[in-house]
C-alpha cells in the first residue's frame, strides 16, 4: 500500500510538472483540429461539396499535413498528441480527478485507457510518416479487425469489441446529459457564457460521437459474425452509412457539426481543463 500511495504521489508531483502541463494543452488542442477537420469534411459531404470526402482522425492528421508547413505540423501533432495519450493513462491509472471506483468511475477510466491507446497509435502513424515510411492513414479498424480474426475466436471477439463500441455510444449519449465533464474545467476563471456555450458544445459533440460509435460498432459486429473485416468500418464509414439513409444529409450534417462543436469543446479544454483536481 505504501508503495503505491509513493508511487502515486510520484505520478501526481510529473503531471503538475508546469512543462507537462502545457504539453498536454497542446494535445487538447491537437485532438481538438483533427476532430473540427474531421467534422467539416464530413459536413461538405453533408451539403453536396464536389470531392468532399469523409475521414476518421487519422484521415484528418493527414489533411492537416497537406501543405508546405506539413513537417512542422506533424511533428507538434506528434508532441501533443503523445502528451495527451500520456494523460489518458495518468487519468485512467491514478485517478487524479477522483472519477472513483463505482462502475461508473471505472467506466470512465476505461474511456481513458482507449482514448490513450487511440491517440498513441495516430502518433505512430505519425511519426511512420515523418520517417517516410507511411504514405497515408488507411482504414485502421479493417486492418485490426483482421488481425483479430486470424485468430481462433477471433469472430467472437470482435462481436464482444463490436458489443463494447455500441455500449460506449450509450456512454456518450450519457455522458452528453450528465455532463459530469464540466466538473473539470476551471469554472472560476470562465465568464459564464464562456461556461455555458463550452458545456452546450461538449454535450452536442458527445451525442454526435456517440451516433458514430453506435453505427461503427454494428459494422464490427457483422464483421464479426460474418467473419469478414471488410464489413468493419471507422468514422468515415459510419459518416457513410448516416448519408445513405432517409434525409441523410440532415442526419449527416447534424452529426458533422456535432464533430465541429467536438473540436471547439477541445480547443476550450486546452484553455480551461483542470489536469489535476487540486492543482493547476
Amino acid at each position: 500500500m505504501a508503495t503505491v500511495q509513493a508511487g502515486t504521489k510520484a505520478v501526481k508531483r510529473a503531471a503538475e510538472n508546469p512543462l507537462l502541463a502545457i504539453l498536454e494543452r497542446l494535445g487538447y488542442a491537437v485532438r481538438g483540429a483533427l476532430y473540427a477537420v474531421m467534422g467539416l469534411l464530413a459536413l461538405a459531404v453533408a451539403i453536396g461539396v464536389v470531392g468532399g470526402q469523409t475521414t476518421d482522425l487519422s484521415g484528418s492528421l493527414v489533411f492537416l499535413i497537406a501543405n508546405p508547413f506539413g513537417k512542422v505540423v506533424l511533428v507538434v501533432a506528434i508532441i501533443g498528441l503523445t502528451a495527451y495519450s500520456v494523460w489518458g493513462f495518468i487519468r485512467a491509472i491514478y485517478d487524479p480527478l477522483h472519477r472513483g471506483h463505482d462502475v461508473a468511475g471505472y467506466a470512465a477510466r476505461l474511456g481513458f485507457v482507449t482514448s490513450a491507446l487511440s491517440y498513441a497509435g495516430i502518433v505512430i502513424l505519425a511519426i511512420r510518416i515523418l520517417a517516410g515510411s507511411a504514405g497515408g492513414a488507411g482504414n485502421s479498424t479493417q486492418k485490426t479487425v483482421a488481425a483479430i480474426l486470424v485468430h481462433p475466436g477471433g469472430g467472437w471477439l470482435t462481436v464482444v469489441i463490436g458489443v463494447v463500441a455500441i455500449l460506449v455510444g450509450f456512454g456518450q449519449f450519457l455522458e452528453a446529459y450528465r455532463a459530469t465533464f464540466k466538473e473539470d474545467l476551471k469554472s472560476a476563471e470562465m465568464t459564464d457564457w464562456e461556461r455555458v456555450n463550452v458545456i452546450r458544445l461538449g454535450r452536442f459533440g458527445m451525442f454526435a460521437r456517440g451516433v458514430t460509435f453506435v453505427v461503427l460498432g454494428w459494422f464490427v459486429i457483422q464483421a464479426g459474425i460474418h467473419h469478414d473485416p471488410a464489413q468493419a468500418q471507422g468514422f468515415g464509414g459510419a459518416f457513410a452509412f448516416l448519408l445513405a439513409q432517409p434525409f441523410g444529409r440532415v442526419i449527416l450534417g447534424i452529426v458533422a457539426l456535432g464533430f465541429v462543436a467536438l473540436g471547439l469543446h477541445s480547443f476550450a479544454c486546452a484553455r480551461w481543463i483542470r489536469l489535476m483536481s487540486t492543482a493547476d
